[in-house]
């Protein structure tokens, strides 16, 4: 779900003074038309999935409460090269100073939206879910995660604070995945559950024998990793399976196959490239 106004008007605010500086000396030149009602449309300049949407509005109506914005698609559509997916009515003013920080939004979010989409359906008719990970640009986890959310994948971890995953450096501080298991499950609150990241079938082992609630087979060859599904399926059914680590269009169905309840990858974010959209003015 998108998140809260309340708490994405901060980040929107801070974005918008960014590039905004001591004003928008281009269009305040303009001062007379610029104060002017207009019209815009967007156009998408390339095929692909739209995500927001309802964030540019956002964008827009905060430097103007009387921004008619009207969408044309739905975050989550398919769509094709030369569809219009939005027309605008306001101040020219408001059209001309957001149009960049609503458009680079709108542009980053479906590449995300388009790239996760392209990973997911692979994997469509398997039990597998795709998930993103924590591998987001600093100040837009919230956003990066609900474009890989509406492209099709679960979302992962928000923060640190969102449940525990025992890593390969949390292992090496504690001197093995028990000592890990046992510490932490003493200090964290009920019903927060235990993640363990594992790379052999020792370490798999290992983490069955104190009860992780989540084992992640990471960067793993598939035979091991078939090997890792059985052992655990047999030992209790209901610890969850994660597959990560280097994880491409070329192999995801693959690692699906094994059997695993969810494969994380961190592409759709970090290697999307941006969904080409366009601002035009309508003649009046």
């Amino acid at each position: 779900m998108l998140p809260s106004w309340i708490v994405l008007d901060e980040l929107l605010t801070h974005w918008l003074r960014e590039d905004i500086g001591r004003g928008d000396k281009t269009t305040d030149g303009l001062a007379e038309l610029a104060r002017a009602k207009g019209k815009a449309y967007w156009v998408a300049k390339e095929d692909g999935v739209i995500a927001g949407l309802p964030i540019a509005e956002r964008v827009f109506s905060l430097l103007d409460n009387d921004v008619v914005f009207q969408a044309q698609a739905a975050d989550g559509d398919y769509i094709q090269k030369d569809t219009v997916i939005a027309n605008i009515d306001c101040q020219l003013s408001t059209l001309l100073t957001g149009e960049r920080v609503a458009l680079n939004l709108a542009m980053s979010l479906s590449g995300i939206a388009t790239t996760t989409r392209q990973y997911a359906e692979v994997i469509t008719d398997l039990p597998t879910q795709l998930v993103d990970t924590r591998k987001t640009t600093p100040g837009m986890r919230l956003l990066e995660k609900y474009a890989a959310y509406v492209g099709g994948a679960q979302n992962h971890r928000m923060g640190l604070d969102d449940g525990v995953m025992i890593k390969d450096n949390h292992i090496a501080v504690a001197g093995g995945i028990g000592r890990a298991i046992k510490h932490i499950r003493a200090r964290i609150p009920y019903p927060i559950t235990i993640e363990v990241e594992t790379e052999s079938l020792e370490q798999v082992k290992e983490a069955i024998a104190h009860q992780a609630d989540i084992i992640m087979l990471d960067n793993m060859p598939l035979e091991t990793m078939y090997e890792a599904v059985e052992a655990i399926r047999a030992a209790n059914k209901r610890i969850k399976i994660e597959a990560s680590g280097n994880i491409t269009l070329d192999t995801i169905r693959a690692v699906a196959e094994t059997g695993v309840d969810y494969i994380s990858s961190s592409a759709p974010i970090t290697r999307s490239p941006w969904l080409d959209l366009s601002m035009r003015m309508k003649q009046s």
